[in-house]
């Protein structure tokens, strides 16, 4: 497997989820378990199906952070010498030339995207047209209603 890259906020917020999984949801899920074994049949009950499901999801779960966190490449962008240049972790301001707008995005890992808070994936179009230019350099993107392109205005190593 690849090192899987992710911020510091990123691998902090697997840590949390992990640590929930292992203390919290776990022991639940246990003792709904034997709490639905007591009831009887096993094969007719439904409250033992639907724990052992829920067990199969946070075992699974559990796994895949795990194997995140082996493998992840923690990035601490506020080590990291401001070069001007788009980088991962970073956060950008761009000016769209099309409609005049002007957003804010910080590229972050996969797992910690989400474009409600202006985080978008490394992976994404936009991100991999960025990455690498420096302030006052267009990027053009590819969308499916055509070419968008954006000036970089800020880059921000926070």
């Amino acid at each position: 497997m690849t090192n899987i890259p992710m911020t510091v906020a990123g691998a902090d917020a697997l840590r949390s989820e992990l640590k929930r999984l292992k203390s919290e949801d776990r022991p639940r899920i246990i003792q709904a378990i034997a709490d639905a074994r007591e009831h009887g049949d096993l094969k007719e009950n439904a409250e033992y199906h639907a724990a052992r499901e829920q067990q199969s999801f946070c075992e699974g779960r559990i796994q895949e952070i795990e194997a995140k966190l082996a493998n992840a490449q923690v990035i601490d962008v506020t080590k990291l010498p401001n070069s001007g240049k788009v980088v991962f972790g970073s956060t950008v301001t761009l000016f769209n030339t099309k409609t005049d707008e002007e957003v804010v995005y910080r590229i972050v890992g996969d797992d910690e995207a989400d474009i409600k808070k202006n985080l978008i994936s490394v992976n994404s179009p936009l991100s991999r047209a960025l990455i690498g230019k420096a302030v006052d350099e267009a990027a053009v993107v590819v969308t499916p209603s055509g070419e968008v392109e954006y000036e970089i205005v800020k880059v921000d190593y926070l």
